[in-house]
This record gives C-alpha cells, structure tokens and sequence, in this order.
C-alpha cells in the first residue's frame, strides 16, 4: 500500500521538476540565443517479483514493477532559432546547419539510423573565455567593446579569434566602422582592410555533451575531441545586424505547462486518499 504512495510523491517531485523546466523556458524567450530545455523523466530501478516452486534454488519471474518515476535531467533542443534584424553593428546571429554525410536529420535534429542508433546534428557556436580561463561556448552573439578594445560577451567573457587568443582591436576602433565578411573577418567597412581578427566558431559534434551555465554559456561536458573549428563549406555563417531568437515553442510551452500541473493534481489527489485510508483505519484500529 505505501508503495502507491511514495510512487504518488514522487510523481508530484517530477512534474514539479517538469513545470520548472516550462517556465524556465517561458521566461527566456525573448532571450537572443536561448534553447529550449526539457526535463527527461524515468523510472526508478524495477522491482522483480518472482515466485518460487518447490526447489528453493528455482525461481520464476512473474513480473516487474516499477517504484516510481524522476526527473533525471534536463536536456537542450539545439535547433536554429529566427532571426531578428536589430541594425546594431555589435550583435552577430549564428546560421547552423551543419551536414553529415549520409544522415539526413528530422525537424528535431536528430538521425536514427536502420539499427536505431541516434545521432545529434552537429552545431556551430561563438566560442568564449570566461575570468577562469575557462572555454565556453554560446549562440548569444550581442558583443560589446571595452574601454580597452576587448571584445566580450554580456556577461564579459572574452570572445575568442581563431589563433586562440581574445580579440582586441586598437584603441578608438569602433564596431560601427567594421564589417564582418563570409569568412568571418573583421575589415573595414570604408575601406575593406583586413583587421587581422577573425571569429572563432567551434563546431560541436553532439551537441548534447554541453552543459548549459548562466547567461547564455555552456560548458563541453563530454570528449574534446568532438569539438573543433567550423571549415569553410560547412552551411555556417554568421550575420552582422541580427541575433538568434530562442527556439521556444510558446504554444507546446503552454499545453507542458498545463500537462504538468494536471498530472501533478492527479498524484495529489492519490496521497489525499492514502492519507484519508490511513486514517479510517487508524479510528477503526482505536475502537477495535
């Protein structure tokens, strides 16, 4: 009997996980760069249940049940967002559609291959240094410069060029008189002299080995190797004037949200019966 109520409570933990996911995601999106996340649910370990015959070193399975359900993680759909044209020389929209040879990915982007195993479609992104030194990763491409010509991300991490290294420009250099070619190199918009400088765009194989920080970032969680720079004819551009709308569906958003609350209700109403059973036979046990 208390099995259908811890099951019960921890319905109520996973779908209170599930509607903090949707919210989240609500709340971001108008967020330039943002990706949609969902909670992934599964079933606590099973439980057998067997039935033993006359040799007690034999024994019959007759079942599985399971003891409940949680949510494991949170995971990020990384699909191309909209565009949105803002004018401003600072904001920078990545265009990903990465191809692999022989895969041709579904509208979540994702491949399944004849023997169901499932591949990722590879992305691009603008490729960060944090205070740390850490390499970090983002699709939010509004950059800024410093007072002393860095060019940085929101939250003042170091956007990085391809040696490696954070660009700088000159002082007195101003994004309003650069403009970024295909290859993405930084000229002069008059005049078309090179800069010297040149976006970093790293490509990530499986996007899902990156863990999502604030403001944006992510962090690679998995194998470095499956990352490195994006080459020239990989459908990867990236466009001056614009920046990347969330790829949050508000109208799925919306019936998550509702789905998640029912069901919540539903495991509430559960335990209010446990409880209520409980009870009677507690009374019924007292005037016994």
């Amino acid at each position: 009997m208390l099995r259908g109520l811890y099951t019960a409570a921890a319905g109520m933990t996973a779908q209170q996980r599930r509607h903090d996911t949707v919210t989240n995601n609500i709340t971001n999106i108008n967020t330039p760069g943002y990706k949609q996340t969902y909670a992934v649910t599964r079933s606590f370990p099973e439980m057998l249940l067997s039935l033993t015959g006359v040799d007690e070193k034999q024994e019959k399975q007759i079942g599985k049940i399971s003891t409940g359900v949680f949510a494991e993680e949170s995971l990020a759909i990384h699909l191309q967002g909209d565009l949105m044209q803002t004018g401003k020389s600072s904001d920078f929209a990545l265009v990903s559609n990465i191809d692999v040879p022989g895969m041709a990915f579904d509208a979540s982007g994702k491949y399944v291959s004849p023997d169901g195993d499932v591949t990722f479609q590879p992305q691009a992104f603008f490729t960060l240094q944090d205070d740390n030194g850490e390499i970090r990763y983002t699709r939010g491409g509004s950059f800024t410069l410093t007072s002393d010509g860095f060019l940085v991300s929101g939250d003042g991490s170091n956007v990085l060029g391809t040696d490696g290294n954070p660009i700088r420009f000159p002082p007195g250099v101003s994004l309003d008189g650069l403009t970024l070619t295909a290859d993405q190199r930084f000229v002069d918009a008059k005049t078309g002299a090179d800069s010297g400088r040149q976006l970093l765009l790293t490509r990530i194989d499986n996007p899902n080995e990156l863990a999502r920080e604030g403001d944006g970032k992510f962090r690679l969680i998995g194998d470095a190797a499956d990352t490195r720079p994006v080459a020239a004819g990989e459908r990867v551009e990236v466009r001056q004037g614009y920046v990347e709308r969330s790829n949050v569906d508000a109208a799925q958003s919306s019936v998550d949200l509702m789905a998640a609350l029912r069901a919540y209700e539903a495991n509430q109403k559960v335990i209010q019966f446990y409880d209520e059973s409980l009870d009677k036979a507690v009374n019924q046990v007292g005037r016994v």
